[in-house]
């Protein structure tokens, strides 16, 4: 008898066990590209699949979704994209896909920044490149993840709470590192305008030969003016991106005698063997190589 009732409760605790994993909820998500890719992992844990649509190392400003990709927009159970203009292709690809949802703005929230660009004023969509603002990505996608899988609510939360610490530990290492540059070295040229938020935040002047887009090409004459700028302005270091074509910011250097200052990873992650293969490493590589470059 007693054996009876031991074989009935392993068979009762099996069949629960099997309804709870049943019962499991793992979210399939989209991110636009890397970089939030990771945050949304970040946030949401072992109870979501994640995949980035822009490629790592690749241009989101260029990107060309494929038949792929819209499989994987059908497929998702949420969408998010960072915003502000940022995907301009994401409309398209929405509506290719059949996607019935709305993708998630990461960015709703954020104080934006404005921007020259090819005479008008824009809003900068780089908005990742100061800490803060992936602060409040960070509890938009907790918000957006707990909605979508209300069960696991207390798991995201958590998660977000732990993040969102290291976040801010690094917005502050950052700002105390370049506290501790004289101002009037504060001074950097990259391949295009893709520093705003990352100069706001922590006074740093960035002098690009591109605006926000590095599908735009600079006219000669703005060329000819940067370099007039840095001369003038005695900007002492360069920098190239991950995703884009260093040559014509190699160009001005050369012009203006500013030193190679090494590569910085704005728009994307590097492979996981690289230097900025999360968005905490990405963050603190880039603000390490500034700092010195700007104290050369």
């Amino acid at each position: 008898m007693i054996k009876q009732i031991f074989g009935g409760l392993l068979a009762a605790s099996a069949l629960l066990g099997a309804a709870s994993l049943a019962d499991a909820k793992t979210l399939n998500v989209v991110a636009s590209f890397g970089v939030l890719a990771d945050v949304v992992k970040n946030v949401g844990g072992d109870k979501v699949n994640v995949v980035s649509l822009v490629p790592t190392g690749g241009d989101p400003h260029v990107f060309e979704p494929t038949p792929a990709d819209a499989k994987n927009l059908s497929d998702a159970d949420l969408v998010f994209i960072s915003g502000l203009g940022f995907e301009g292709w994401i409309g398209r690809l929405v509506e290719a896909s059949g996607y019935k949802g709305k993708p998630v703005v990461a960015s709703e929230g954020i104080s934006t920044h404005k921007m020259e660009d090819d005479g008008k004023t824009v809003t900068d969509p780089h908005v990742w490149n100061s800490a803060a603002n992936v602060g409040i990505w960070i509890g938009n996608i907790d918000k957006a993840l707990a909605k979508a899988d209300p069960e696991d609510s207390a798991t995201f939360r958590a998660n977000a709470e732990h993040y969102a610490k290291e976040v801010a530990d690094l917005d502050a290492y950052t700002k105390k590192a370049i506290s501790a540059i004289p101002k009037e070295r504060r001074k950097v040229l990259t391949s295009h305008d893709a520093l705003g938020y990352f100069g706001r935040e922590y006074s740093v002047e960035f002098l690009s030969p591109v605006g926000f887009s590095t599908e735009a090409e600079a006219a000669a004459g703005d060329v000819a003016k940067l370099i007039d700028q840095i001369k003038k302005e005695q900007v002492k270091v360069y920098f190239f991106e991950n995703s884009n074509d260093p040559r014509l910011v190699r160009q001005i250097a050369d012009a203006t005698g500013a030193q190679p200052g090494g590569e910085l990873f704005v728009e994307a992650l590097s492979p996981p063997d690289g230097p900025a293969s999360t968005y905490l490493a990405m963050f603190k590589h880039n603000v390490d190589l500034l700092v010195a470059g700007m104290n050369m």
